[in-house]
């Protein structure tokens, strides 16, 4: 799941453009193109994804035509209900997503269903009145079915409404995924309006469908374009540092033994490595209540909400990351980027990414002044044990190592 959700930053053609859009009405349209673009992205068949455990990490980036980077860094922040919480960011383009997922899983009979709630906040730095926060967009999501799970031939669709508003400029996108009926329409519809949320005047509507072509029609002219296709786009998965470089709590090494049984198509071997994983969970969960421990996340804080609190209007996030980003330097936000956790080829995990336990009722300690969370930085050491420096094993990242491994 973590990494499922690296589809929404794979089309790089209409993510890197939306901040360069000068109206506003016209960026909005970006904004709703690049949302459509990353739902055709699935694997074959009808696969539910390996459920994330608490703790579990995902980190990835992107090395985009121009020369520049995006960064993504997701963390499995709770388990009942199951959340997870994921950050990206492409500096020089003054492009930010924060965002959590919390899927709720339905049985419908002859169908299961994955409610998607949570939201996701894209920000574009370089626009909005609010200089720090920028420009803000709230994304929401359809919800995800399986046809057909006891009788007939199996079968995945995207249903219900989802919404894409920007309250500074008092637009709002309703996106309809139809569902097909028993004896109507057809798999893989889209609708919808972008209209004005104060006024209800309708400016444009979406039509098509979310795999093939998805158009949009402006209601003045009576214009109808080509949004996005799906069918011809290719998108960019991210690049992973190798698994002998990753933490036992990553993703692709957590899950490797798993994933191969299940390629290889030896389920009883995929179920008793997915069972040891599973039994580990909840033997640290036991240990943790034994021991009067809470369990906090290593890369994310609870969000500051409320009149005046940092995070006002974001409530929904729950979960935020856990790091003072700068919103207008690229070079500076890149190295606060990759000293909250290893991203790039070289860097591997050790003590400076680890976090002690919480006793209960203690909350993580806010980020220090370059912007890392000294709780993800600096773990509780008894009689003045030496903090490991970060392994490196690349030059290429000696620039960040010098930022990442300085005393405050």
């Amino acid at each position: 799941m973590l990494e499922r959700i690296t589809n929404f930053m794979a089309h790089p053609e209409t993510l890197l453009p939306m901040p360069t859009v000068d109206d506003p009405l016209e960026r909005f349209v970006s904004v709703v193109k690049f949302y459509l673009s990353g739902w055709h992205i699935k694997p074959p068949g009808v696969k539910k994804p390996l459920n994330p455990i608490l703790g579990e990490t995902f980190t990835g980036y992107w090395d985009y035509p121009d020369g520049t980077r995006g960064y993504y860094i997701a963390e499995q922040t709770s388990h009942h209900p199951p959340k997870s919480s994921y950050f990206f960011m492409a500096p020089e383009h003054s492009i930010r997503i924060d965002g959590t997922l919390i899927p709720r899983s339905k049985f419908l009979g002859n169908s299961a269903g994955s409610l998607m709630e949570g939201i996701a906040v894209l920000r574009f730095l370089n626009r909005g009145s609010n200089k720090e926060k920028g420009e803000r967009y709230i994304l929401t999501q359809p919800n995800m079915y399986a046809r057909n799970i006891l009788i007939g031939k199996m079968k995945y669709e995207l249903g219900d409404h989802s919404y894409v508003r920007c309250p500074e400029n008092k637009l709002v996108a309703d996106i309809e995924f139809k569902t097909k009926g028993y004896f109507t329409g057809a798999y893989n519809q889209i609708g919808g309006t972008i209209k004005n949320s104060e006024t209800g005047q309708v400016y444009y509507e979406l039509s098509g469908y979310w795999n093939k072509e998805m158009f949009i029609t402006d209601v003045r002219t009576h214009k109808k374009e080509l949004l996005f296709n799906a069918s011809t786009a290719t998108h960019t998965p991210p690049q992973v540092r190798p698994i002998a470089q990753q933490g036992e709590r990553e993703s692709q090494r957590l899950w490797q033994t798993t994933v191969k049984a299940l390629l290889e198509r030896n389920h009883e071997v995929a179920t008793d490595e997915k069972t040891k994983i599973e039994d580990r969970q909840r033997e640290e969960a036991a240990k943790r209540a034994n021991d009067g421990v809470e369990w906090h996340p290593k890369l994310f804080r609870r969000v500051q909400g409320g009149p005046g609190g940092a995070d006002e209007g974001e409530e929904d996030l729950d979960w935020i990351i856990n790091a003072q980003i700068d919103a207008h330097n690229p070079e500076l936000a890149t190295k606060q980027i990759l000293s909250i956790a290893p991203i790039l080829e070289g860097q591997t995990e050790s003590s400076q990414y680890q976090i002690p336990p919480h006793k209960e009722g203690r909350e993580a300690a806010p980020p220090d002044h370059n912007g890392a969370a000294p709780s993800a930085a600096q773990p509780a050491s008894s009689g003045g044990e030496k903090l490991e420096e970060v392994q490196r094993k690349d030059t290429r990242t000696s620039d960040v190592d010098t930022f990442v491994d300085a005393k405050p």
